[in-house]
């Protein structure tokens, strides 16, 4: 599971070079900060449509939205909209502040009354627990957060080791409990982290929130967390370069998407220890990371689908994550090893997702 690197942030004004700046050192996750300033372009797409564009740091990453439409002014009223959705959801499901609903069950271990939207979350990762045997599993924060607090040497593997066993008694998304509008823990000392599905899910209703508005092309990129509608305009699809984990610009591949998704998930972001064995991909078996993979990407109808398959792929051996994907309708997957070998889905050659 993901650890996320979903911490505070001061509010800033940023001009296009800070901005740049930053979204190439900022990890992957979900954080509980405010919006920064947007920077914004609009130009003429062609003869109909503007093309109007905002970035900003949120939830913890680069996150960039791209409309078009007839008038420019409602383009950035949607994506204004959009914005604010992110911020308030983020704030809503971020683990890192105290007085989110999502902190409170962490501290509390029982929350009465749970918001809509962590309620659907939890019971979205249990479905995925469900469907993958065990390894997409939520409960494996108390073993993030110890690495996190304290990073592990290669010389301190017998400590790691004892730790992480105390550890995964208590990492079970069976022991979480759901009864009506509350959520408990049934053992003392679990916590759970939403950071391998709630970007995903944050990205959809930005979206929605772009749909109201009428907006019918739009293409939203957050940290790698892609959600596209209508293509370009004119039967054009979005094109998306899938980001290659050894960031030398030799992209693994290009997909054509008009409504859909792409996730990729992957080892290169955030380490806890300095031979970079231990990432923020955590195995809820073992309390280590797979090592098998460098990135994993997925293609699906949602980017909340996207996210959390393609962290679930992350801990699946190649045939079981295919056999996974492979069985769920308009999914798609492609796999990077560590050796640079790549893993297909059926369907993944010649994808153009509509």
């Amino acid at each position: 599971m993901h650890t996320g690197a979903f911490q505070p942030m001061k509010q800033a004004k940023l001009d296009r070079r800070d901005f740049i700046k930053l979204s190439g050192i900022l990890g992957i996750g979900l954080a509980a900060c405010p919006i920064s300033a947007p920077v914004a372009e609009a130009v003429r797409f062609d003869n109909q449509l503007y093309k109007v564009s905002k970035s900003a740091i949120g939830m913890g990453t680069f996150v960039s939205i791209t409309v078009l439409d007839p008038s420019r002014d409602h383009a950035e009223e949607a994506i204004a909209e959009a914005f604010q959705e992110i911020e308030r959801l983020s704030k809503l499901l971020s683990r890192y502040d105290n007085e989110t609903p999502l902190s409170q069950l962490n501290q509390s271990q029982v929350l009465k009354n749970a918001p809509t939207e962590l309620l659907f979350l939890v019971e979205k990762s249990l479905h995925y627990h469900e469907i993958s045997h065990g390894f997409f599993d939520i409960t494996v924060k108390p073993v993030l957060d110890a690495f996190a607090q304290s990073p592990i040497d290669q010389g301190d593997v017998s400590l790691a080791n004892e730790t992480i066993a105390r550890l995964l008694e208590v990492v079970d998304s069976r022991l979480i409990s759901l009864d009506g509008s509350a959520i408990a823990f049934k053992r003392d000392g679990m916590g759970i982290t939403l950071d391998g599905i709630a970007k995903g899910f944050i990205v959809d209703n930005a979206i929605q929130k772009l749909m109201q508005h009428g907006i019918q092309h739009a293409l939203l990129n957050a940290g790698g967390d892609i959600r596209t509608i209508g293509g370009k305009g004119k039967n054009r699809p979005w094109k998306i370069a899938i980001e290659d984990p050894f960031k030398k610009r030799n992209y693994p591949d290009t997909i054509a998407i008009t409504n859909g998704s792409i996730a990729t998930s992957g080892n290169y972001e955030v380490f806890f220890d300095r031979e970079k064995v231990l990432h923020h991909i955590i195995n809820p078996k073992t309390g280590l990371s797979p090592l098998i993979y460098t990135s994993v990407s997925v293609a699906a109808p949602t980017a909340m689908e996207a996210d959390a398959l393609s962290t679930t792929l992350f801990l699946l051996d190649p045939t079981r994550g295919m056999r996974l994907v492979n069985a769920l309708p308009h999914c798609e997957s492609l796999i990077i090893t560590r050796n640079q070998y790549k893993i297909k889905s059926n369907g993944w050659e010649g994808i153009s997702i509509s």
